[in-house]
């Protein structure tokens, strides 16, 4: 008796190929570098330029403004993280405009501005703060603002605009996932200068593991990211989401408690902590899949009785 096996459909032959595969040493990511480019949904042709960027850019957009809701729907459809920049009180007393948080408001009426704020922008994953160098000093106006991030999901990066700054601090108070810029790139809008910066940028990704910029959609600003990034991939960095990079700084864990999985689009029913052997969830789950798999191959194999000859023709 022959057995005859029906055919294997390419998604598990797929699978069943990584078990023929030679054992490799595993390899850590290369350094990671996140790009938030502040000040958007106001300048239309150099920010269609950012969002026509193959690499995956956090555009954070402030709430309002002429082209937010349209370029912030065409930067997600383009695969770009979305962020709410949030118009802050500053030392210098620099207008705010629409959206904005003062320190003459109480905890209502800023949880309120900030509320509406994030409704304005489409598909806002994130917050940071515009300016706001006087108002991130202050616990008790930063601790209203997370009270109020607190019942969204979204996370909180502090743009760091004043040294003395506790954002990130009141953020990390109410379990909101934050992180902190880690360079500004073009606080001076000189080429040699936003190219020092970079170059900033990527070493402390190479010595740190990942990195956050900040930059804005100035034409010098845009010219310099168009012709660097399309590089950076041959010279051994990715770019990533700031999300990405606040998952790779926290062990790859869900940063909200009901994210969707990876896996068929439920709630992670791991929480994506590592398993006891070690391994990062996803490898153990594949390893899972691919055993399941094989058992299923082997439930599918059909016995064939021998064949019959054809009764001759006359």
């Amino acid at each position: 008796m022959r057995l005859r096996y029906p055919p294997i459909p390419l998604a598990l032959l797929g699978l069943l190929t990584l078990l023929a595969l030679p054992a490799q040493a595993e390899e850590g990511p290369p350094p990671t570098i996140a790009i938030i480019i502040d000040d958007m949904g106001v300048h239309w042709d150099n920010e269609q330029r950012l969002i026509n960027l193959e690499q995956p850019l956090t555009l954070s957009f402030l709430p309002y403004r002429r082209y937010t809701r349209q370029l912030a729907e065409a930067g997600n459809q383009r695969g770009k993280e979305i962020m709410l920049h949030s118009p802050m009180e500053n030392n210098a007393r620099i207008g705010l405009g629409p959206g904005g948080l003062s320190m003459a408001m109480e905890a209502g009426e800023m949880a309120a501005v900030l509320r509406r704020s994030l409704a304005s922008v489409p598909h806002a994953r994130g917050v940071n703060n515009h300016m706001g160098s006087l108002l991130t000093q202050q616990e008790s106006a930063m601790g209203w603002v997370m009270d109020e991030l607190a019942q969204h999901p979204v996370f909180f990066v502090d743009s760091r605009t004043i040294a003395s700054t506790v954002a990130a601090d009141m953020a990390e108070s109410r379990n909101i996932p934050n992180l902190s810029r880690d360079v500004f790139l073009d606080h001076e809008r000189d080429r040699d200068f936003i190219h020092s910066q970079f170059q900033r940028l990527l070493r402390q990704a190479r010595e740190e593991g990942t990195a956050v910029a900040i930059g804005h959609p100035y034409e010098e600003t845009v010219s310099y990211l168009e012709e660097m990034l399309p590089q950076l991939d041959e010279m051994g960095y990715a770019v990533a989401t700031v999300s990405a990079v606040w998952a790779m700084r926290n062990g790859h864990v869900a940063m909200f408690q009901e994210e969707p999985s990876a896996y068929g689009g439920e709630p992670s029913a791991y929480g994506g902590e590592p398993s006891a052997n070690g391994e990062e969830p996803e490898i153990t789950q594949l390893k899972l899949r691919i055993a399941q798999l094989k058992t299923e191959l082997d439930d599918m194999v059909i016995p064939v009785l021998p064949e019959q000859a054809a009764p001759a023709r006359h």
